[in-house]
């Protein structure tokens, strides 16, 4: 059974005050290191600078909670909603997502100053009890948006020549475990949130699917092996390949993985030595389809994943969604390995983007959160080492394009028994 790392600060059964003062804290200080210019640049479409994602929960927090229940609340500024809300179609008209680097005003310091304002009016709202599920919701949001901050600015940061550094420091050497085999006899699976726990809306309801005998690799897909794949020609090899996924590595020439440079790959900490026995990170799906191919195994599906994290009373034991390497503080995330279900990267699973059987979206704003996007991508399990720990857990879907890759994400094969 894979061994639980040490907690994390935010997730040992504090009190909501806290754990609110505890995420707030944890978004500031990822942000510590870079200056208003870093802060401000944008540099794709699918990326957001970091003061925006700074901004962005916070005005989660001023609109959806102190605006609607706190009494007498004014907005800091009223003009700012207009660029800060995200795609919430009934807040209102919104700045393009493709122009949020054009934000040179305000300012780092002025969107710190406006965080502090609204933490301290929150003080009021966090002990009111009708109002927990709402203040839950908005602390998984910020801990999605410190995962994206960090994925951003890495892809940003990437684009300047002279190899920045957020955090000057270097990489440990990874873990080295066997490739073993998580097995599981097949047969009826009880799937999605089943707690009173706080789980977001498209992890539900529960329900059950009819799993086949398969197994789950005990460990993820390494950069070493990533090589012999690039070596033996994968992606020169047509017949690997999905058609779209052969069409976008021949429109793009795509010859690694994002980030990697001969020997050596781009991180928080700068350029640094690939290590072979750390997880292969910066892939998209169509990468890791086709690398499955190659290696004569395959993905595996969201149920299946799910079912292994669970395990099964008396057979197959659970893993612990707070394993792994995961985000404890603010320091650069790197891929490490080890034996656990959960950290290190985002696991590619074959199966869409789809809602369960009798899945309705909340009502009200919040319910744009996930069920309008279920459709064009594919479904990530587990966590990532930019997770905050216990942010996560077996039910969790994560959710991309399958071109996409500036997240934390990785291959973790099965194969039927």
């Amino acid at each position: 059974m894979p061994h639980a790392q040490p907690r994390s600060v935010l997730t040992l059964g504090e009190d909501l005050p806290a754990r609110y003062a505890a995420v707030r804290a944890l978004s500031q200080a990822l942000a510590a290191p870079l200056s208003d210019a870093d802060a401000t640049i944008q540099s794709m479409e699918d990326a957001s600078p970091a003061k925006w994602h700074l901004a962005h929960t916070t005005w989660f927090w001023e609109t959806f909670l102190l605006r609607d229940h706190a009494e007498g609340y004014a907005l800091y500024d009223e003009n700012w909603p207009f660029v800060f809300n995200s795609y919430y179609e009934t807040e209102g008209e919104r700045i393009a997502r493709f122009s949020r680097g054009m934000l040179s005003r305000p300012t780092l310091s002025d969107i710190v100053e406006w965080r502090s304002h609204v933490d301290a009016a929150m003080d009021g709202l966090l002990g009111r009890e009708e109002l927990a599920p709402l203040i839950e919701l908005g602390l998984s949001h910020e801990q999605q948006h410190q995962e994206l901050l960090l994925t951003d600015i890495k892809h940003a940061l990437f684009q300047n020549p002279l190899g920045v550094k957020m955090w000057d420091v270097s990489a440990a050497k990874a873990h080295s475990s066997p490739n073993d085999w998580h097995s599981h006899p097949g047969g009826i699976a009880r799937i999605g949130h089943q707690t009173d726990g706080f789980a977001f809306d498209n992890e539900g309801p529960a329900h059950r699917v009819l799993l086949e005998p398969f197994a789950l690799s005990s460990r993820l897909v390494t950069n070493g092996e990533w090589d012999e794949f690039i070596a033996d020609g994968g992606y020169d090899t047509a017949t690997l390949w999905l058609s779209d996924g052969w069409g976008w590595v021949r429109e793009n020439a795509i010859r690694a993985p994002l980030y990697w440079r001969d020997d050596e790959q781009f991180t928080h900490a700068g350029w640094q030595t690939r290590d072979p026995d750390a997880p292969v990170t910066h892939i998209s799906y169509f990468e890791a389809d086709a690398f499955a191919s190659w290696a004569g195994h395959r993905l595996p599906t969201e149920f299946e994943w799910e079912a292994i994290a669970r395990g099964q009373e008396g057979e197959l034991p659970a893993h612990d969604p707070q394993g792994g390497n995961q985000l404890d503080d603010a320091t650069p995330p790197l891929p490490r390995g080890g034996a656990e279900l959960f950290g290190d990267c985002w696991q590619f699973t074959r199966s869409g983007y789809l809602p369960y059987p009798r899945f309705r979206p909340v009502e009200g704003a919040v319910g744009e959160y996930n069920g309008k996007f279920m459709s064009g991508q594919f479904v990530l399990k587990g966590a990532s080492c930019a997770t905050a720990r216990g942010h996560s857990r077996a039910s969790y879907r994560n959710f991309f394009y399958p071109h996409q890759r500036w997240q934390f994400t990785g291959v973790r094969l099965a194969k039927d028994i």
